[in-house]
């Protein structure tokens, strides 16, 4: 089965997709918009990755602050994931996502990329560390 994994943000949502067997996730791309609220388009790009790679599930990063209390980012990830799951019939699972964003700056820092290049895969790395979390936490349940 495969899953996809997002990092929904205000302008861009990173996509990893696992393989086949549900033991590793990869990178795919990241969906850009113009304005926070034209979500149309990103749905559709979202629905056409679904379709390619055969996508049965969706997790998607839900941004807690530290201290675990739920903000505004939290509201709008928890809207976008209500429509993701009327349009698309799939199943949304919200995934804490905090430290992803930390573990994919040290992963391109280790991995020597910087400057423009960083900013432009930050949300496809850590939207990565999110589908991994979830495909490492199933794995254990196994």
């Amino acid at each position: 089965m495969r899953i996809m994994g997002l990092d929904f943000g205000s302008k861009t949502v990173g996509v990893a997709i696992s393989d086949g067997l549900g033991l590793t996730a990869q990178g795919k791309e990241i969906v850009r918009r113009e304005r926070e609220n034209k979500l149309r388009q990103t749905c559709a790009r979202i629905e056409e990755l679904i379709e390619e790679y055969g996508v049965e599930r969706i997790v998607m990063g839900l941004p807690k602050n530290m201290d675990g209390s739920e903000g505004e980012r939290v509201e709008k990830t928890k809207e976008f994931k209500e429509m993701l799951e009327r349009r698309t019939g799939l199943e949304v699972i919200l995934w804490d996502e905090r430290l992803t964003t930390v573990a994919a700056d040290r992963y391109m820092s280790e991995a020597g990329i910087r400057g423009e290049k960083r900013k432009a895969i930050v949300d496809e790395i850590a939207a990565v560390f999110i589908l991994q979390g979830y495909l490492d936490s199933i794995a254990k349940e196994g």
